[in-house]
């Protein structure tokens, strides 16, 4: 219910809740990242580089949360801007693996820090042991879905 006793947008209703601070949050993230000239779908396949090089643009996707034809964009524009790079796969020649160029891996320790400061906004005046019950809970909620 609003504050005025009358039902919310959504009706208060979970998954409304959960799309509208995914919202907040993504619209967020890509005005904190624009100054770097990424996107965050961009800085969470720079992520999954850094973590897995050469991971493949399927699983990016998946990661992302694109679709495959939309990650093809992305990858093609993170090695226009020199943030990547591609190379035949040695046992695989077809398959393209990507790596961080050095450029790369500069934008995304600064992009680090830009998404900690969103995060740390969204977080604002959650108590810790609240947060940590909190993200339990949407593993759950993830996990009960089948994700």
């Amino acid at each position: 219910m609003s504050r005025d006793g009358k039902f919310a947008h959504g009706g208060g209703n979970l998954g409304y809740l959960l799309k509208r601070a995914q919202l907040a949050f993504r619209a967020r993230m890509d005005e904190a990242l624009k100054p770097l000239g990424i996107t965050a779908p961009q800085y969470a396949v720079l992520s999954s580089l850094f973590i897995e090089p050469g991971i493949s643009s399927a699983a990016l996707a998946r990661v992302a949360f694109v679709t495959p034809q939309s990650m093809q964009g992305i990858v093609a524009n993170l090695e226009k801007l020199n943030l990547i790079q591609r190379a035949a796969d040695p046992g695989h020649g077809r398959i393209l693996q990507s790596h961080l160029t050095e450029r790369g891996k500069a934008v995304l320790a600064r992009a680090h820090k830009s998404a900690n400061a969103v995060e740390t906004a969204m977080a604002g005046g959650i108590a810790a042991r609240d947060l940590t019950l909190f993200k339990s809970l949407l593993m759950r909620a993830a996990e009960n879905l089948g994700g």
